[in-house]
């Protein structure tokens, strides 16, 4: 009987190793798919050269919709379905123009782009520019110092901060907040430095927000390059900004959120996504084309392997997330209507450059529960396991199911800021291998969670 005992002991004692060294055959499988034999630069050159730009409302968004539906259904994953989302419908209109003019009569043209949500100028508008550094010293000024002026809020990423996305993070105020607050001032319009890491001639877009019973003023972005000669020319004298935008609101329409599945043994639900909208700038080829393709990848891989999920695995295309995020509020809204038990989500949206790790958003046990996948992950160069953001998509889950565990994944983000939002976000810029490992990344995460998941849950 001892003997049985020990025997019984052994075997239990080694079953951490078995599953690791199972877990390790398999993610190099899906390394070698990916690597080998991976969709997901085709697919990205289709999505970018064959649609374009996928701004919410427009036809390339409907035309982006028709794609994912119809790749989806070509992979004969076990469902396939579109969700009905009202998403927002704004146009940047004609091309923007801009100049600034100093004292002596010295004109220079401008790289602008109008921020989405915007409206136009009714032709063009000219003001003198008042400049400060971030929305903070803006709210100083008095009313009679604003009125009637172009407010220039020139506040640049710090390039000390070595993860991007906190210097992002830190300027996201002068673009999401500085129209409103200019405009309760009584300014004529503002006009930003684009949020961008590099000095260059690409302006970078983005959303601005008003406030209801507020004047709703044009805001625009400027290349950095130009916003650092307007900085000079302040410095010198008077300046005046000449502006010309044509936006324009339409009434909301309907989109879709593209969705695909594999079947798992029991109901709960783990999501993973990217989203399908981008801004009208570029392809959308990191932002979030990158995204789209890693999340079908994961669903495709996995059905290629012959893997048998323990929970179903949804991978979700959604709409919206640049100028609403009305497909990740609509997802979560419909999945809670449901009563669908929803357990883990995942999010690829920043980037197709080298992965490196995952930002797990959860419980003090969950983020434990991903770290002890560290030695695992480490064998695939995915060494940064830390507490941090899932993503934007799958971030009104929450509000439904407040003990699930949300995962993102961390990409190098050295470069990503030269190319989010700008007409610089093209197909190009994109690195075949790189985006193929995001690929691997993301689907090594989504079967690791179903894995895991399943062992944490068992009794």
């Amino acid at each position: 009987m001892k003997k049985y005992l020990l025997v019984a002991l052994v075997t239990f004692l080694s079953m951490p190793l078995l599953w690791a060294q199972n877990d390790s055959i398999f993610i190099r499988k899906i390394f070698d798919e990916a690597l080998e034999r991976g969709h997901a630069y085709e697919n990205l050159r289709q999505l970018c050269k064959d649609i374009g730009a996928r701004l919410t409302g427009s036809a390339e968004a409907d035309m982006a919709v028709r794609w994912g539906e119809g790749l989806l259904k070509s992979y004969g994953f076990d469902k396939m379905y579109l969700q009905e989302v009202q998403v927002p419908h704004w146009e940047r209109g004609t091309k923007e123009a801009a100049w600034i003019t100093d004292a002596n009569g010295n004109r220079a043209k401008l790289d602008v782009l109008a921020l989405g949500g915007s409206v136009g100028t009714n032709g063009l508008m000219e003001g003198e520019v008042l400049h400060v550094e971030d929305v903070a010293a803006l709210q100083k000024f008095k009313k009679q110092d604003v009125e009637g002026k172009v407010v220039f809020i020139s506040k640049p990423f710090d390039q000390k901060l070595l993860n991007t996305f906190q210097a992002y993070g830190a300027c996201h105020p002068i673009r999401g907040e500085g129209t409103k607050e200019a405009g309760k001032l009584g300014a004529k319009a503002v006009v930003i430095r684009s949020l961008a890491s590099s000095t260059d001639d690409y302006p970078h877009t983005g959303s601005l927000s008003y406030e209801e019973g507020s004047p709703r003023i044009p805001g625009a972005a400027m290349s950095t390059k130009n916003a650092d000669l307007l900085v000079e020319w302040l410095q010198k004298g008077k300046v005046t900004l000449s502006l010309e935008m044509d936006c324009r609101h339409y009434p909301d329409k309907i989109s879709y959120n593209v969705i695909g599945e594999m079947t798992g043994k029991d109901e709960k639900i783990i999501s993973f996504g990217g989203h399908l909208d981008s801004w009208d700038a570029g392809e959308g080829a990191h932002d979030d084309g990158a995204g789209v393709v890693h999340s079908i990848e994961a669903l495709r891989i996995l059905k290629k392997l012959g893997y048998k999920p323990n929970h179903t695995l949804r991978a979700v295309l959604f709409m919206n997330e640049e100028n609403g995020n009305r497909g990740g509020i609509t997802y979560a809204k419909v999945a809670s209507e449901k009563k669908e038990q929803h357990i883990c989500a995942i999010e690829s949206d920043r980037g197709g450059f080298l992965p490196l790790g995952f930002d797990i958003d959860g419980s003090v046990e969950q983020v434990s529960m991903v770290q002890d996948l560290k030695e695992l992950l480490s064998g695939f160069e995915l060494n940064r396991i830390e507490p941090g953001f899932g993503g934007v998509d799958i971030g009104p889950l929450r509000e439904y199911y407040p003990d699930m565990v949300q995962i993102g994944l961390f990409i190098s983000s050295q470069r990503y800021f030269d190319f989010h939002h700008s007409p610089n976000d093209v197909f190009e810029n994109v690195n075949k291998r790189e985006l193929e490992l995001g690929a691997a990344a993301m689907t090594t995460i989504v079967y690791l969670m179903d894995q895991s998941l399943d062992k944490s849950e068992s009794p």
